[in-house]
């Protein structure tokens, strides 16, 4: 089934999209399809919204290209029609249930990191999203997928 497209976000510069990001993710709550309440953290627009210009490099460069698909974000989590596969944990070269990628558009991916409150109730944590490039999107297809019950039985919850 092909899942209509958001409408990309059009504002006139960095600092519009900065507090956009602000007002609309961070100052509200939010949930995947499972009712997991997702938190967006004040720090991350940097690491999600800009991109290196060198390779391996730090992410300096604001990326519009990123923030225009902002407005896709919430809709991925919530979309009953999107994939989810586990994330990967770089450190231990493996696939980790404790965080996933969740797909709904195209090959745009929206990276959680999930973990257990002093409430134990699971919680998540949005970490990026882009859109994965043609060597990067058959990698995380392959990827095992991503559910609820092996992140918590992973979480010890």
């Amino acid at each position: 089934m092909v899942v209509p497209m958001p409408p990309l976000l059009n504002l006139a510069d960095e600092a519009a999209y900065r507090a956009h990001y602000i007002h609309e993710l961070s100052n509200t709550t939010h949930h995947t399809r499972d009712g997991v309440r997702v938190f967006f953290r004040r720090e991350r627009f940097d690491h999600a919204f800009f991109e290196h210009t060198r390779r391996n490099g730090p992410n300096d460069r604001f990326s519009q290209d990123r923030a225009t698909r902002m407005s896709w974000i919430d809709p991925t989590l919530t979309e009953p029609n999107a994939t989810w596969y586990q994330g990967w944990d770089n450190k231990r070269r493996r696939n980790d249930a404790s965080s996933s990628v969740a797909v709904a558009y195209q090959s745009f991916v929206v990276i959680l990191r999930f973990g257990v409150s002093r409430q134990g109730v699971v919680t998540a944590t949005f970490v990026t999203c882009y859109l994965a490039d043609a060597q990067a999107y058959p990698k995380i297809q392959r990827s095992p997928i991503w559910d609820l019950q092996t992140c918590k039985n992973k979480l010890g919850v």
